[in-house]
């Protein structure tokens, strides 16, 4: 008496196996501009933490300029009257719009009112800077 299996239940098994992977697949696939929004909105919000505490910390203004995909965030430099751009990031399958470039100065406060649009075929968030430098996310 033979023992295993034999070679059309092992095809037939790992086909099986295909189609349940390929199916599993399509639904992450669904789920990516999803993540991807909400990526791009953490690290939105964290950048503007990191700006605001770097320009406490650092006794300079530091400011977030925002472009379509992306941000930029720049130091002023007090001597040359001039900003410098210290770091550029492009978020990939989002697009972002801005009311206002916020300069975060040394104690903490914001300069400019600030309202960020972020946005993809999953959905839409806006981000609220108050001049007190609190940031609010807000789903739309």
């Amino acid at each position: 008496m033979n023992k295993g299996f034999s070679l059309l239940e092992t095809i037939l098994s790992l086909f099986l196996i295909g189609v349940i992977i390929g199916l599993s697949s399509l639904s992450f696939l669904d789920k990516s501009p999803q993540y991807k929004l909400k990526k791009a909105v953490w690290e939105v919000n964290s950048k503007m933490n990191l700006a605001r505490y770097k320009s406490i910390f650092k006794n300079t203004k530091f400011r977030i300029k925002f472009i379509e995909s992306g941000y930029i965030i720049e130091k002023y430099h007090e001597e040359k009257k001039m900003w410098i751009m210290e770091a550029k990031k492009t978020l990939d399958g989002v697009n972002i719009s801005a009311t206002n470039s916020p300069i975060f100065h040394p104690l903490g406060t914001v300069s400019n009112l600030t309202s960020i649009y972020i946005s993809n075929s999953a959905g839409k968030y806006r981000i609220t800077l108050a001049i007190s430098g609190r940031i609010k996310i807000i789903p739309m």
